[in-house]
């Protein structure tokens, strides 16, 4: 059985990009993160010690945000290895960091990248 942890829609303000005025006035980012984790303990046992805790997740990705970088890509390997780090149950993560209204000249809702581990 493969049992997964999703952190879905997580809405974040930070200040990562290439240009000087993006560190300056930040955007808005939407986060997407699949866990694949075991959690058929849990099931049984209903104690949040058997699982990884949904809630540190969501800190630990808010941490990395709160650290200006010009590259998602960079932000993305950070949140990766930190999730792998304090989370060792993780088996593997997809993510998704979309950068909401992008400064470029063109009619576009989000540019992001996405790692599938």
């Amino acid at each position: 059985m493969i049992t997964l942890i999703e952190i879905q829609n997580l809405r974040l303000h930070a200040y990562h990009g290439a240009l000087p005025q993006e560190h300056i006035v930040g955007n808005s980012y939407r986060i997407d993160a699949t866990l694949e984790t075991d959690f058929q303990k849990a099931m049984e046992s209903d104690e949040l010690t058997d699982t990884v805790n949904y809630a540190e997740v969501v800190e630990a990705i808010r941490d990395e945000m709160n650290h200006p970088s010009s590259l998602l890509e960079h932000v993305a390997g950070r949140i990766i290895r930190r999730l792998h780090k304090d989370f060792p149950p993780i088996l593997k993560i997809d993510l998704c960091i979309a950068k909401m209204a992008p400064p470029i000249e063109a009619d576009i809702e989000a540019c992001a990248v996405h790692v599938k581990e």
